[in-house]
């Protein structure tokens, strides 16, 4: 996952996570009102309830005050019977303010007012009426009786209407809750798995930031080592150039001079010195190719080269270089004369695979190179029959210092497959081997071409390469 992509799912994470907070929240917040309004409704109910129960006690009182007070004449009976009268009056309009805003419950309210203010005037006229007229008072009695029987039904009625209203309430209320409960359990389980989420994610981005800053870092280490092997290399080349060049300038004018007058023979201890002193040369420019490619260093300068007299030309100086009976036989396809190369990093490849061809092959054996010469590309192909390479040696062939388990009787430093690896990929090219054991190994080199200009003329061409 792309750094851009990563942060808009981080994003979106985040806003998916503050949208759930909010719901949650508005939700918790309906939990909390509908527990507000559930507890209002509760003491609401407990106001009406109470009040009914004031007034059936009132009633009670009333008549008991009442009845004491024709018995025995009491004007404490007296008073405490004209104060439940007044108190009925009062519990009567509380009521009727409780219950004002319950359209269901105005019937019941008005009925039982009215019944209440018949019992207090019937109280009242039961008071004042002479004890003697004992037929009035048997009428008032059995009026009291039917209106307090009425009472007490419409308060009955009044009780079970407002709790059966109570329990609606509250079974409204616990399913409305439940289910709110379900939203803000999911929701808050779904914020933290997302924030889960959004977290993983900058850990993994963290984690993979902290990967490139150590690969950076290990980057920058191996750069600097591959500046101070260049440095050191560049040092010890420089150191052994002069004295090396001195041998071989020595051994030269030793054999110049001496070739009148000594036999051949004794004149090849001159050539081995010469060709011991060129191998130095060449071990010592290859260590510093390797250097300069691992340190990033290594020029790259391509020009337009006739490439016939290239090839040409390396045959002979790898002929001379090797002195061996070993032929290299050229031959070349296609049209194109010239070719896009950097004419030192082209030598040092092909000349390590015709120098590897030549020392790995029988005596007597010969070297097939093929240039094949395309509009798009440019090929090399080198073909000896020599030991071969192992299957299992394959997969390392162009590591620097490997060597063929096959070719360790053979004198060799593993490193010119490596340069010529490097130098390929200077030129974007490529290469590819096939090979047998016991039966010789074909190389093929492969480097793309652009086209020529057409505004380069031939003279041009030949100016650049001979530059």
């Amino acid at each position: 996952m792309s750094k851009p992509l990563t942060s808009q799912w981080v994003r979106v994470g985040l806003g998916m996570a503050l949208l759930l907070v909010g719901a949650v929240s508005l939700v918790s917040y309906q939990n909390a009102k509908q527990l507000m309004e559930s507890s209002r409704q509760v003491r609401h109910t407990n106001a009406v309830l109470q009040s009914l129960t004031d007034i059936s006690t009132s009633l009670i009182e009333a008549e008991s005050g009442r009845w004491r007070y024709r018995l025995l004449q009491d004007q404490q009976d007296l008073e405490r019977s004209r104060q439940s009268i007044a108190d009925l009056n009062l519990q009567t309009n509380q009521l009727q303010t409780s219950l004002s805003g319950v359209a269901t419950q105005q019937q019941d309210i008005s009925l039982l007012t009215q019944l209440v203010a018949e019992q207090i005037s019937l109280l009242q006229e039961s008071l004042t009426s002479p004890e003697s007229e004992s037929d009035v008072q048997s009428v008032l009695f059995a009026q009291l009786k039917e209106n307090r029987d009425d009472i007490h039904q419409v308060i009955r009625e009044l009780r079970a209407t407002e709790q059966a209203l109570l329990q609606a309430q509250m079974d409204d209320s616990r399913a409305n809750l439940q289910s709110r409960m379900i939203i803000e359990i999911i929701g808050t389980a779904l914020t933290f798995i997302i924030l889960a989420g959004v977290y993983a994610l900058l850990y993994q981005q963290m984690l993979k930031r902290q990967q490139a800053e150590d690969l950076q870092r290990r980057l920058e280490q191996q750069k600097e080592l591959s500046e101070m092997k260049l440095q050191f290399f560049s040092m010890v080349s420089h150191e052994f150039r002069t004295p090396l060049s001195l041998i071989l300038g020595s051994a030269q004018l030793l054999a110049d001079n001496l070739k009148p007058v000594l036999e051949p023979t004794k004149l090849k201890n001159l050539s081995r010195i010469q060709l011991a002193a060129k191998s130095m040369v060449q071990l010592l420019n290859d260590m510093l190719t390797l250097a300069r490619a691992d340190a990033g260093r290594l020029e790259f300068n391509p020009n337009w080269v006739e490439i016939q007299t290239f090839c040409l030309n390396l045959i002979e100086e790898v002929e001379v270089f090797h002195l061996s009976q070993r032929s290299i036989q050229l031959s070349q396809q296609g049209a194109a004369t010239h070719a896009w190369i950097d004419e030192k990093l082209l030598y040092s490849t092909l000349s390590n695979l015709l120098s590897n061809a030549i020392k790995y092959s029988a005596p007597d054996s010969t070297v097939s190179f093929i240039l094949q010469c395309h509009p798009d590309h440019i090929m090399f192909q080198i073909k000896d029959q020599g030991i071969g390479i192992p299957p299992e040696d394959l997969a390392r062939l162009y590591d620097p210092f490997s060597r063929g388990r096959n070719a360790r009787a053979i004198l060799g430093t593993g490193l010119g497959l490596a340069i010529v690896k490097k130098c390929l990929d200077a030129h974007q090219g490529k290469i590819s081997v096939e090979s047998q054991v016991g039966k010789g190994s074909t190389f093929t080199v492969t480097i793309p071409q652009p086209p020529i200009p057409s505004t380069l003329t031939k003279p041009e061409i030949a100016a650049q390469s001979i530059r």
